[in-house]
């Protein structure tokens, strides 16, 4: 069996049902049955309870083949990094006690870096974590920024009719659909094939620039001049805590922004066969359109 953590998000509800598909044993982990019965209605097993409860972890873990770990987001966390250690700290714990011999963990582009990366940075400490742990095998997937992060973009371009973030117009960065993620942890959970501690950077179909994905999204909602304005860091903070987000969140990920800027965090390997995917951001952009009109 497989146990997948963060079951109802972008990338463990895909694992899930591939697993299931494949007629694997799959148990998912949520905090509310309600959220994990359409994976409860397709065979998998609900287990109710805490990321942050090493014991209830441990109860899911045990017995497991291999597991799926993430720190989901808290984007209300008035410590954002004390969530992230206290998480992973449950994680590491569970893993250790039930003797899980595979792990697929999701970390992030940049997560070989001890600090200046925004929320990264507690990736790096899970990371550390999990490489102490004699005897499981893990394979830590580093993904670049999510395409699905320019949701956060639909709102302002319907009340400001423009696009902005704090990265530079001019800048090139990879960007990854988390469908994508998803079918690198499948295949990998299916094969087992790393031994050891290892780690695999996934940089998306290509680099793009903000003002070259703003008019890809801009044409697929019939605003194909859509602007793109780079917002100063102060603006933005004032902007995402307007949207729900916890200072310590908005000032964190203004820290990641600041690295992508500033070119610490980029990839460390070189783009290859190996780590492209295959989703390019037009064919995102159909996604970005229905969530745009619905």
């Amino acid at each position: 069996m497989y146990t997948i953590t963060g079951a109802t998000g972008n990338t463990g509800k895909k694992i899930a049902e591939a697993l299931i598909a494949k007629g694997q044993g799959v148990r998912v982990i949520g905090r509310s049955a309600e959220r994990l019965r359409p994976l409860a209605d397709k065979g998998a097993e609900p287990f109710i309870g805490s990321l942050e409860d090493a014991s209830a972890l441990t109860r899911a873990f045990t017995g497991m083949k291999a597991v799926y770990v993430m720190i989901p987001p808290n984007y209300q966390a008035e410590n954002f990094r004390a969530y992230q250690n206290k998480v992973g700290e449950a994680l590491s714990t569970a893993i250790a006690a039930a003797q899980v011999p595979y792990v697929v963990n999701l970390s992030s582009l940049g997560a070989h870096l001890p600090e200046k990366t925004g929320p990264i940075k507690g990736l790096y400490a899970m990371e550390q974590r999990l490489n102490k742990l004699d005897r499981a095998h893990v394979l830590h997937l580093r993904p670049t920024y999510f395409m699905e992060n320019l949701f956060w973009s639909i709102h302002l371009i319907k009340t400001m009719g423009m696009n902005g973030s704090p990265l530079r117009g001019d800048l090139p960065i990879p960007m990854i659909a988390t469908k994508d993620i998803a079918a690198e942890a499948i295949e990998r959970l299916l094969r087992l094939d790393f031994a050891g501690k290892s780690t695999k950077e996934l940089l998306g179909q290509r680099d793009l620039t903000m003002p070259e994905t703003t008019r890809i999204l801009g044409k697929a909602i019939g605003k194909p001049d859509l602007p793109y304005a780079q917002f100063s860091y102060e603006d933005a903070e004032k902007a995402m805590v307007g949207m729900g987000l916890s200072i310590d969140m908005a000032r964190s990920f203004n820290e990641m922004y600041r690295a992508f800027n500033e070119g610490t965090l980029k990839p460390t390997e070189a783009r290859s066969e190996r780590n492209t995917t295959p989703t390019s951001i037009e064919e995102f952009s159909q996604v970005f359109a229905a969530a745009y009109k619905s």
